[in-house]
């Protein structure tokens, strides 16, 4: 007599998870270590680490290259964070014209390119009103990348002004503030705390947009990290000038990026 088969039994959804995700293991495994077989790792070396160059590189990339992309954008960045709150201020203003002034602006920058702005003030002005905009190199990418940057710190501004609630501004108005005091002494510090982390973001992508610097003709003095590497690059014909540059902005935005997740931790705990 014959019995008949037990139903096969079915793997739960915690299983066949745990399955998928040690087949990707496998995957991944297997991908590096036919990657390890495979390479040549001598020429790679050869490539991208080459000791020789990295010794001439320094201590210039640091002092030369890496100071101008953190002038370059500390200055961009206090150019367009003192104007993007005077067009925040405008965007809440009751008046109509700065309303309508502030979102023109803010709706232009942010759509045009920050290339095109660097050109315009780098080529464009120079050319059609003959006059330099004062500050020599450093003042032509303040100015330039500040008044892009500006659109988006003014929304992020005005977002952070509107977060903090109505009730602080009545409470100062309540105890003789004036409308323009309670705003500078009560409500914009609190709406720095809250916007801080994504002013951060700006400032990392203020340090990568410097590398746009290289249109305007620099020279060796006034060189900024993609200058340096990309002139590097040609005198030695190796990718190891690119990656020491690329390494040297990584030293200025992970520890931003750190300080932005710990600062929106914090924020997330608070609440």
């Amino acid at each position: 007599m014959s019995t008949a088969s037990a139903p096969r039994r079915r793997l739960s959804r915690r299983q066949r998870a745990r399955v998928s995700r040690g087949l990707q293991y496998a995957v991944l495994l297997l991908a590096v270590v036919i990657f390890a077989v495979a390479a040549d790792w001598d020429r790679i070396g050869e490539a991208f680490f080459d000791t020789e160059v990295i010794g001439e590189l320094f201590p210039q990339i640091l002092t030369t290259a890496l100071k101008n992309t953190v002038i370059y954008t500390v200055c961009a960045f206090a150019f367009g964070l003192v104007l993007g709150l005077v067009l925040a201020l405008m965007r809440l203003s009751p008046v109509l014209p700065y309303r309508v002034l502030a979102t023109v602006y803010i709706e232009f920058f942010r759509g045009v390119p920050a290339l095109l702005v660097l050109i315009a003030f780098g080529y464009g002005i120079p050319v059609a009103l003959n006059t330099e905009v004062p500050g020599g190199i450093v003042g032509t990418i303040t100015v330039a990348l500040g008044l892009v940057a500006a659109a988006y710190m003014a929304e992020t501004m005005r977002a952070g002004i509107q977060a903090v609630p109505r009730g602080q501004m009545e409470a100062a108005r309540s105890l003789g503030m004036s409308h323009t005091r309670a705003m500078v002494s009560i409500v914009i510090p609190q709406a720095f705390r809250i916007i801080l982390p994504p002013l951060t973001n700006e400032l990392i992508l203020l340090t990568k947009d410097s590398s746009l610097v290289y249109l305007l003709g620099v020279t060796l003095p006034t060189r900024e990290l993609a200058k340096f590497g990309r002139d590097a690059l040609n005198q030695y014909v190796s990718m190891t000038p690119i990656l020491i540059a690329g390494l040297c902005y990584l030293i200025i935005t992970v520890p931003l990026g750190i300080l932005v997740r710990r600062l929106e931790a914090r924020q997330a705990a608070a609440r």
